[in-house]
């Protein structure tokens, strides 16, 4: 070997011994990956994670985490993205083509309209929106060139709990009814639900994307989603996708979505708890006319809710009476000194955000006042309800 350091340190002939375990995964960092000899560089393949090619394909450490959430969510393929927008996106370009239709709910997480009409109509994508507590509206809906349904359980801010089976019966009848050609997909966005509330797939969806950013993670500080499927050539089509855009994930991101994952369950129920009990108690204030939290008996899709689900994560959202200026309820929002005003939820920080209900939902709210949805972190429960009575205190003054 050259007596050159830098070689030496290079190809260094040490290997540590095998047989080292412990809890954590290792982390594996990689773009070049060697190959044993030509037969193995043509012949490995990535794809059914039986060996490795480049690391943007795969690793130990992601394939690792992959396995873990396909678990988590009772499926049997999983791949993973830089965000949860970036799966959402990713199902969408692999599933539609020029002339296709997507259906969404129109309660739907904005960012994944916002692609539709842009990127989406560019390529001559259309999208239209339907009513996810109305199943006959989205027979409705779709149409000859109808080819991706989106779900969401529970709506992104108003947090309505739709009946997933019935959703999903309209699809199955509308493919019924097609004499062959491609089929619709139904994707859920299972966010809220992370595999932890209730199972998607035994809800009948063909594919379920979750921003592992919120509950897998639980610290705030990572970017990641995954797309999980039963069905191999489904996952095989939206992984190839995925391959030819050269989406892939950081090591160190997956290490953190890995730690976080044993201690999700206690997580989730924990800030669920917390969340049932601020959200009954926001229900009683006055100037607040309904809280909306699938738990609660009057909140809008609560018998599916309970069918369906046996947890409710760690949002609810108030809607404030109408006579209540939005300027005074952004004032409470500013009051707060607990809640700190941010996007996102699921990690240790208590958060909310105003919004305007007629821009994010526009049927069946007609006359609503402004809406803050709070999403429940990890502190005090007493300390949480202390902080918002005082900040109703200054509303009302």
């Amino acid at each position: 070997m050259n007596d050159d350091l830098t070689t030496r340190l290079i190809h260094h002939p040490y290997k540590p011994p095998e047989g080292f375990e412990a809890m954590a995964p290792g982390v594996h960092k990689a773009s070049t990956v060697f190959f044993p000899n030509v037969e193995a560089l043509r012949t490995y393949d990535w794809k059914d994670k039986s060996g490795y090619t480049y690391g943007l394909h795969g690793t130990p450490t992601t394939f690792t985490l992959e396995e873990r959430l396909a678990t988590l969510e009772g499926g049997t393929h999983c791949m993973l993205a830089p965000s949860g927008l970036a799966v959402m996106t990713l199902v969408d370009m692999a599933l539609l083509r020029t002339g296709d239709e997507m259906l969404v709910p129109d309660n739907a997480y904005g960012p994944g309209k916002v692609f539709a009409e842009g990127e989406l109509a560019a390529w001559g994508i259309t999208h239209r929106s339907y009513d996810p507590m109305d199943p006959a509206d989205l027979a409705r809906k779709i149409g000859p060139q109808t080819r991706l349904v989106w779900l969401e359980a529970a709506g992104s801010i108003t947090l309505e709990y739709p009946d997933i089976p019935a959703l999903v019966a309209q699809v199955r009848q509308a493919n019924a009814a097609r004499a062959g050609g491609r089929p619709i997909v139904t994707a859920l966005d299972n966010t809220w639900g992370a595999g932890i509330a209730f199972q998607p797939f035994d809800l009948g969806v063909d594919v379920s994307i979750q921003a592992l950013t919120k509950y897998p993670s639980g610290g705030a500080d990572v970017l990641m989603g995954s797309v999980i499927t039963r069905d191999p050539e489904l996952h095989r089509q939206i992984l190839l996708t995925r391959m030819r855009l050269g989406i892939g994930v950081g090591a160190n991101d997956a290490e953190l979505v890995l730690r976080g994952l044993p201690s999700m369950a206690l997580r989730y129920h924990a800030q669920d708890a917390s969340t049932r009990e601020l959200a009954a108690w926001m229900q009683q204030q006055p100037g607040v006319a309904q809280v909306l939290h699938p738990a609660l008996p009057d909140s809008p899709g609560h018998a599916a809710w309970k069918r369906d689900a046996t947890a409710a994560a760690c949002l609810f959202s108030a809607i404030f009476d109408a006579s209540i200026a939005q300027a005074r309820v952004d004032a409470f929002c500013d009051s707060l000194r607990l809640f700190r005003l941010g996007w996102s939820w699921a990690g240790p920080i208590s958060l909310c955000a105003p919004y305007k209900l007629s821009s994010i939902r526009p049927h069946g709210w007609s006359g609503a006042g402004a809406l803050v949805r709070f999403a429940i972190g990890l502190e005090s429960v007493e300390d949480l309800r202390a902080d918002l009575a005082q900040a109703l205190r200054a509303l009302h003054a």
